[in-house]
């Protein structure tokens, strides 16, 4: 088959006589056409999220599973999730093939052993409460296929992106997520458009399932975990907006909630001590708005 992402791209078959801002807006129009064809892909983006609050909250997790630059976007949104939403490093897990030495260089062959997902995802003990979502922008890598094998043949709810239509993992996951970003700059160079699309789709899939789930209050990062300056910086000026405190004390607030932005502003908003305001988050799985009764 003719696979869109290993397609030579016309618009750009004489780039290399070009000189570097030519080039580099040649380069630009083809990447404006990725949100495009990301916005197509949204109510498959959307059954994806779904899918993946309802297994979170009934203590599921979610692994990405790639190669290359696959994997490596898999890796990065993983780990992002730690600090930017507070989430356990286990809620959310990057699995790439080659191991964590393949996020710093390739390691040649390991994309094209399927078993070694399978052993991969075994040494995490996944099981069918936990979400496979499998990033390929050929959709025909071996390793992310036999993960996603994997995942069903232990009844693990799994979702598939591709950067190809009809690719073959979209045959193997509960949900598929195909985007047509077009041949590359230079083709057969996925870590561009592809892997644009794949980092945006990314982005979603996280960003959206940590709202799901209670993670975010008006559109404030309001679980941020204080591991700096930078986020301590940023907790005091959450809890100051929300509570309408002065720095001063709006920083003694979070120390005494144990740098807890939304059961500092439970505390305050409600009269509550520390455990107080945490059971009622925990009653409220999660949610500040309604554990403020804030429509």
């Amino acid at each position: 088959m003719n696979w869109t992402t290993e397609q030579a791209n016309m618009n750009t078959r004489d780039i290399d006589k070009l000189p570097a801002l030519e080039a580099l807006k040649l380069i630009n129009r083809e990447d404006a056409k990725v949100a495009e064809a990301v916005r197509a892909a949204l109510p498959d983006i959307a059954r994806a999220v779904e899918m993946i609050v309802a297994a979170l909250a009934a203590g599921g997790r979610l692994f990405y599973v790639g190669a290359g630059t696959s994997g490596r976007l898999g890796m990065l949104d993983a780990a992002e999730c730690v600090p930017t939403f507070s989430a356990s490093p286990e809620l959310v897990q990057g699995v790439i093939a080659g191991g964590a030495e393949a996020m710093l260089r390739s390691i040649e062959g390991a994309e094209d052993n399927p078993a070694a997902a399978a052993d991969d995802l075994r040494a995490r003990q996944v099981a069918s409460a936990d979400v496979v979502c499998g990033i390929a922008a050929s959709g025909r890598t071996p390793y992310v296929i036999g993960a996603l094998r994997f995942a069903r043949s232990i009844n693990a709810r799994s979702i598939a992106i591709a950067c190809n239509q009809d690719a073959p993992v979209a045959a193997l996951a509960d949900i598929a997520i195909s985007v047509d970003v077009g041949p590359e700059v230079i083709a057969g160079s996925t870590r561009l458009k592809a892997g644009s699309a794949q980092k945006m789709i990314l982005n979603m899939l996280s960003t959206a399932s940590m709202i799901g789930l209670g993670k975010v209050y008006g559109n404030l990062m309001i679980d941020v975990k204080v591991t700096n300056a930078k986020l301590l910086a940023r907790a005091i000026g959450l809890v100051m907006r929300l509570t309408g405190l002065d720095e001063a004390a709006a920083r003694q607030l979070l120390e005494s909630a144990n740098n807890e932005v939304k059961t500092a502003v439970a505390m305050q908003r409600r009269g509550l001590d520390y455990p107080q305001a945490r059971q009622l988050l925990a009653e409220a799985k999660g949610s500040l708005r309604q554990a403020l009764g804030a429509g």
